[in-house]
């Protein structure tokens, strides 16, 4: 938009504070090549326009505005003459992106000293080269820094990631090797067992029955209940007793076994009524270890599964061969990086989900979705480790204002209020000296503000704190910004 060319005063511009160390001559001739404008109430430019001038207030109001999401979010509102924006980086060239990373728009009639953006940059390499030199070196050097302190951040979470994932793959592999040690050992008892009843003088229709009781066995070993303490105490007893009254040596060691596999003394009563009286120990003791093999097997599958889903965990949160950008259900990333992240949270957090399931997948870069959960969660489980290491994180999703709410609440010592508006801020931390880079949050912004046109925000009080991620429900053009 252009406003109404007026006179152009070098006192009046060389009253301004950025100007006012200007000589005569260098005044005389940013009045020359520039113009004063007045706009009147309304836009002046856009973010994300080409910047082509640079803008500097006489008098007025001004009000500068970043778009989050879909919304225009006020930054600044100032009547203070000589407040400055536009093309405020011209003097590094093409080396980045000469856009407006704001909007800027007038709320009544407003004067600006109005300088193309070449011409700014040619006056300020001309009348300070030293600066430019100091500013490029500040920003670039800037960049670099927070390019490569990012990818330290990733790699020192990739790290703790890979030390939780073994330490949860480690549990149910070594429990896996422990059973099946011990099923070699029950498996070749069972067969010298067997060996046993067979050279006695035992008849077809005998074996026969304790066979079929076998395979009875095996089916109620694998629709065993599950036992209160108390129960399972009260049904060992039982079991002992019995076992003890019918000659069975070492009956309390029998009996836990026999309960976890759901059997009774109604079972134990058709097992005495299929045998003899002198060969029941040994049946008894052939037959627990088919219990031992079963439920040992049982615990085989069990640890196995539980790899399985620890690997299939490691590919959801990685997003091993699937696309970069498509769509997603945030709760099957959301329990990926909790199962990932499962050995840094600790036993002493409780972790509780309020899942709205109703929610719609959504369009979304699903990977780095991961990397802000990631984020969230270590930075809750760190403030409630700080004070104690106990607490609770709540993961909660619902639909909030048309768009996918994510918010994870901790019951940590909370966010001060007067570093609340720069936690955000690159390379800001309250953490220990190298515990932090301080751009975990940084990058999380970028890759939910920038990249996913959504809104990261922050509720805190002192037990409650709430990191909230507003996603979009409909797909928009993904921006491709570097996190």
């Amino acid at each position: 938009m252009s406003g109404q060319v007026v006179a152009c005063s070098p006192q009046e511009v060389g009253s301004l504070f950025l100007f006012e160390k200007l000589s005569d001559e260098q005044l005389g001739r940013l009045c020359a090549q520039g113009r004063v404008e007045l706009f009147q109430p309304g836009p002046v430019y856009a973010e994300g326009e080409p910047a082509t001038c640079f803008y500097v207030m006489i008098e007025g109001t001004v009000v500068l505005s970043r778009r989050v999401g879909g919304d225009d979010v006020e930054v600044i509102r100032t009547s203070q003459p000589g407040v400055y924006a536009g093309a405020m980086q011209a003097y590094l060239g093409d080396r980045v992106p000469q856009v407006y990373n704001n909007s800027m728009r007038v709320t009544e009639p407003t004067r600006f000293f109005v300088l193309p953006a070449d011409l700014f940059a040619d006056v300020v390499r001309e009348w300070f080269p030293m600066a430019v030199h100091l500013l490029e070196g500040l920003f670039f050097g800037t960049k670099n820094t927070q390019a490569m302190i990012g990818q330290r951040e990733r790699l020192l979470a990739l790290g703790s990631l890979s030390a939780g994932l073994t330490h949860e793959l480690n549990n149910p592999a070594a429990a896996a090797v422990r059973a099946t040690a011990t099923l070699r050992e029950r498996v070749a008892k069972m067969r010298h067992k067997l060996a046993l009843i067979a050279e006695g003088p035992f008849s077809r229709d005998v074996l026969a029955s304790l066979i079929e009781i076998q395979e009875r066995t095996a089916e109620r070993v694998a629709k065993a209940p599950a036992l209160s303490p108390l129960e399972a105490s009260d049904r060992e007893d039982t079991l002992a007793d019995w076992l003890e009254d019918h000659g069975v040596d070492h009956g309390w060691q029998l009996a836990p076994t026999f309960v976890q596999a759901g059997l009774d003394v109604d079972w134990l009563e058709r097992v005495a009524a299929a045998v003899d009286e002198e060969i029941l120990p040994n049946a008894v003791g052939w037959l627990n270890y088919t219990v031992e093999t079963e439920l040992l097997m049982n615990e085989i599958e069990d640890s196995t599964t539980r790899i399985s889903h620890l690997v299939d965990a490691a590919k959801q949160y990685s997003q091993l061969d699937r696309a970069p950008y498509r769509v997603v259900d945030v709760h099957e990333l959301l329990d990926s990086t909790l199962l990932m992240l499962s050995g840094k949270i600790g036993p002493g957090i409780e972790v509780v989900k309020e899942y709205d399931r109703t929610l719609p997948p959504v369009p979304a870069y699903p990977a780095e979705l991961n990397q802000v959960w990631t984020n969230l969660v270590d930075n809750a489980v760190s403030a409630m480790h700080s004070a104690g290491g106990q607490g609770t994180l709540t993961v909660r999703t619902a639909l909030h204002n048309e768009r996918l709410l994510v918010e994870f609440r901790d019951t940590g010592p909370g966010v001060p209020p007067e570093i609340k508006d720069r936690i955000f801020d690159p390379f800001f931390t309250t953490k220990p000296v190298g515990e932090g880079t301080g751009l975990g949050l940084d990058i999380s912004w970028r890759i939910v503000v920038n990249k996913h046109h959504g809104a990261l925000r922050v509720e805190s009080v002192p037990g409650d704190t709430r990191f909230q991620v507003l996603l979009p429900l409909t797909a928009q053009t993904p921006d491709e910004e570097p996190v």
